[in-house]
């Protein structure tokens, strides 16, 4: 007699390619993730495209015969306080406004890099001197911090990048030097550090490339306070201060007398304000679970 033995065939387990393999696929399936891409992409390739895309010029002296026009076929966004197209405004603003947050997060993310490296790494009295002045840049709400050195550099887009920038440098500083700690009794640290490593080695091979991971996720959620800041700091007059150069947080001062007669005017760069930011923000809380091992999708 013969008998038959039932195999159970377990299920092929997925193998992992690597953590950024891994996280990208799970970042592909988060929707989210992927719709705050595709603001950003649409943003980023407007500001590209500007001179291409837009219809008129973003700033045409002697047009005020044509100043407050409502939205229309020639005007899509209307016209503002000085006849100039909206939409045209907003293109080239665009340019503005994600150059300057962007290059702001990454000259913050630069310094705060630095400064949490050498604070984690070296410990003792140069992390007590760093983090006590950490604090006191913290201690000073961002935007306020950004006005003053601003008022203190003048007005230009590289004021407006050292000045957002710096007010972003003690968030990453103490981030990284968190990071750095959490490490410092990890196994594969010891193990270096009884293989004969030295402690630069240790800290630029083993310990930094581990602790990358939560800055590039604060980077991306920082980019849509940035955008921000730099639009506020347009709307308080700190801005370029070029009235030639189009500008969302400037848009919105030249507008903001005329909120009942003329709301178009606040709400077409605004609405490109809160998109361009909540899309950064989106991307930003997907690359935080798709970057957390703890999560699989």
């Amino acid at each position: 007699m013969t008998t038959s033995t039932a195999v159970a065939i377990a299920p092929t387990a997925r193998v992992s390619r690597g953590l950024w393999h891994d996280a990208f696929r799970r970042l592909k399936r988060n929707g989210p993730a992927i719709l705050g891409v595709i603001c950003i992409a649409v943003f980023v390739c407007a500001a590209i495209l500007a001179p291409v895309i837009a219809p008129y010029a973003p700033n045409v002296p002697g047009q005020l015969a044509n100043a407050m026009h409502g939205p229309s076929l020639a005007h899509l966004m209307g016209t503002d306080t000085q006849g100039n197209d909206e939409f045209s405004r907003i293109l080239y603003g665009a340019r503005i406004s994600l150059t300057v947050g962007v290059t702001a997060v990454f000259f913050g993310l630069i310094g705060g890099t630095t400064i949490g490296a050498l604070a984690g790494g070296a410990g003792g009295k140069v992390d007590t001197i760093l983090m006590r002045v950490t604090d006191v840049l913290l201690a000073v709400p961002g935007i306020l911090l950004a006005i003053g050195i601003v008022a203190w550099l003048g007005h230009g887009e590289v004021q407006l990048i050292m000045a957002v920038g710096i007010s972003y440098s003690p968030i990453f500083a103490r981030l990284l030097r968190g990071s750095l700690l959490a490490l410092r009794d990890a196994d594969f640290v010891t193990a270096a550090r009884s293989m004969g490593a030295s402690p630069a080695r240790i800290l630029l091979r083993h310990m930094l490339p581990n602790a990358l991971t939560p800055l590039i996720v604060q980077a991306t959620l920082a980019a849509a306070t940035a955008i921000i800041d730099v639009a506020g700091l347009g709307f308080l007059g700190l801005g370029p201060g070029d009235p030639r150069i189009a500008e969302w947080g400037e848009m919105l001062t030249d507008s903001s007398r005329f909120l009942q007669s003329a709301p178009y005017l606040i709400f077409f760069p605004g609405a490109a304000i809160v998109i361009s930011a909540v899309g950064f923000n989106l991307l930003g809380d997907g690359l935080r679970e798709a970057l957390d091992p703890r999560l699989k999708r």
